[in-house]
């Protein structure tokens, strides 16, 4: 044979292998950008919570995505009995609107993923929840108060908690009412949120009588707000009421206390967290909030579970980390509704989306869940606690 004919049949076999290599790589290729779920027969289910989970609202964050967390873990294998890996995707949103809406995006993005829980901050589900809506994907917030949530007609969205022109009005009542409050002096934190908030308070205090001696805002994320702090010293109210979240309250209440201020300290449930006492020291005692959930200590039962979430999570359950598990729950709950109604199939996601949104008379642990048209809970309700030195006291229910 000649060289040349060697080289030729040489030349051949490697295009041969070459040739057949690429077609591997191919194969490999389209596999992978099939995605996961393809990769495991259909079988993946994905639940997103989106919460802050870095910077200064990481305790509330984590909270709420560690509740949820624990709820999913407990219904995993009985998922699997029906064919399906069901799985927590958790998502930092950072308590900035802009990344909150980047990881809807993302989530959106992934067939996989059928509901999220979320978020805390208001100003951050508002943009968030287009992206949703959009994508027919089901949000249930455990915490979000502010009114134009769910006033914008977005199917995709509900919440478990009050809203905040329950939770402003019953708390400036119960401020009057049961506290003696006369005069007031109001802070809000600028976000949708915190104003929000703050307006409704104003307005019933405004109807009660009580004198409203200031109204300020501060910016998020500053460690000094003496100046706002000397004007409240100078007017002396009753009371110091402040919508924000707990970072900036724990600043500005033990500012006050060091500037000589006596009067009453109060709050919505943005400054519900254990790290308030961290940052405000001595001066967090007393503090009166109000909350969109009760205290799941109340009682023998509620007292189990808080033990053994403790022993599952390594944490001890904050007053989030409860609504948290409810909402998981009720995503799961139409998760399960939907793979029934789809004769045992992966359901889409407007299939899960029509039966959350259907939700009625149900049983969570902790609040009992019926969503009207706008995704509002009508079950829910406001509640009131105070600081003691290293915790909070829980005063019961407003009416």
């Amino acid at each position: 044979m000649s060289l040349f004919k060697k080289k030729a049949i040489i030349f051949s076999a490697l295009l041969a292998t070459l040739s057949l290599s690429a077609c591997n790589s191919q194969s490999v290729e389209q596999k992978n950008a099939t995605g996961s779920d393809a990769a495991a027969g259909g079988t993946k289910i994905l639940i997103a919570t989106q919460s802050p989970l870095s910077g200064s609202q990481s305790a509330i964050g984590d909270s709420i995505k560690t509740g949820a967390e624990y709820a999913l873990n407990l219904q995993k294998e009985e998922f699997k009995q029906l064919g399906f890996d069901l799985q927590l995707t958790p998502q930092d949103d950072q308590a900035d609107p802009k990344i909150g809406v980047s990881n809807a995006e993302m989530l959106a993005a992934n067939p996989d993923v059928l509901g999220v829980v979320g978020h805390f901050n208001t100003g951050v589900a508002i943009p968030s929840s287009v992206k949703y809506e959009t994508a027919k994907l089901v949000m249930v917030s455990p915490a979000n108060s502010g009114v134009k949530l769910t006033e914008e007609g977005k199917k995709s969205v509900h919440r478990i908690c009050a809203r905040d022109d329950a939770q402003g009005p019953k708390g400036a009542k119960y401020a009057k009412d049961k506290l003696g409050v006369k005069t007031v002096f109001l802070i809000h934190d600028k976000t949708a949120y915190g104003q929000g908030l703050v307006d409704e308070v104003k307005a019933q205090f405004e109807r009660d009588g009580v004198q409203v001696l200031g109204y300020e805002g501060v910016t998020q994320g500053e460690k000094d707000y003496n100046f706002v702090v000397n004007n409240v010293v100078s007017k002396n109210p009753d009371m110091l009421y402040f919508g924000g979240i707990y970072p900036e309250a724990g600043i500005i209440v033990k500012q006050a206390r060091e500037k000589g201020f006596k009067g009453l300290f109060m709050g919505g449930d943005g400054i519900d967290s254990s790290d308030l006492i961290k940052i405000a020291g001595p001066a967090a005692e007393g503090i009166y909030f109000t909350s969109l959930a009760g205290d799941v200590k109340q009682n023998d039962d509620g007292k189990k579970w808080a033990e053994e979430y403790e022993k599952a999570m390594g944490k001890k359950a904050e007053t989030y980390s409860v609504y948290a598990f409810d909402s998981m729950n009720i995503i799961l709950n139409g998760v399960k509704e939907a793979i029934k109604a789809n004769g045992g199939k992966k359901p889409t996601r407007e299939q899960v989306l029509d039966l959350v949104h259907q939700t009625k008379d149900f049983k969570g642990r902790f609040v009992n869940v019926t969503f009207d048209d706008k995704g509002d809970n009508v079950f829910a309700d406001v509640f009131v606690y105070q600081y003691t030195t290293d915790s909070t006291k829980f005063l019961g229910k407003i009416e």
